[in-house]
């Protein structure tokens, strides 16, 4: 059986709302009753994205923030949004101690860190319109079986030319 649940929240890009959308989201992961590892984990790659979002797509001004996420069978599928200044170069901001802001001692490791602590990443971007970074988790305490054709995780076979499938590389999430 399918159990699915889905929630949706916009918030003005200033760093109050960073905690905002962690707590959000722990609240949302509850009746998967993920471990508290597992909660963490999704805790911290929201707290990244939600800050890549206030900082970078918004610098000087505010603008909006979208979260929303989706729960089915174990998995949680989040996706923190922005409508700002887009990412260049996908490729190169998802690279360990990237940054472009080194003068605010950044220290690049957002995506870093989304990628350690989230089954599946994944970053979309273009340049004046905003970024989509999509977030994937499996809980391993959730209590129902489920089969591999209900999970998140099907290849939907589309490759824009500014998108980065990002996952962690073996050992960094085990």
């Amino acid at each position: 059986m399918q159990k699915v649940n889905r929630m949706s929240l916009k918030f003005i890009s200033i760093s109050e709302n960073e905690q905002f959308a962690r707590s959000c989201i722990q609240a949302f992961c509850l009746p998967l009753n993920p471990t508290v590892s597992e909660l963490s984990d999704v805790k911290t790659a929201v707290s990244e994205a939600v800050t890549n979002c206030i900082v970078h797509a918004y610098p000087g001004r505010e603008g909006i923030v979208s979260l929303s996420a989706e729960t089915k069978n174990g998995e949680i599928h989040i996706t923190v949004s922005d409508e700002g200044n887009g990412i260049e170069d996908v490729n190169k901001a998802v690279e360990p101690f990237f940054t472009t802001k080194p003068e605010e001692e950044r220290s690049g490791m957002g995506f870093t860190v989304m990628k350690a602590f989230m089954d599946k990443v994944n970053v979309e971007s273009k340049v004046g319109k905003g970024t989509v970074v999509e977030m994937y988790k499996s809980f391993s305490s959730y209590p129902e079986k489920y089969s591999e054709s209900d999970a998140f995780f099907e290849d939907e076979g589309k490759t824009p030319s500014n998108e980065c499938d990002c996952e962690p590389a073996r050992g960094e999430n085990a």
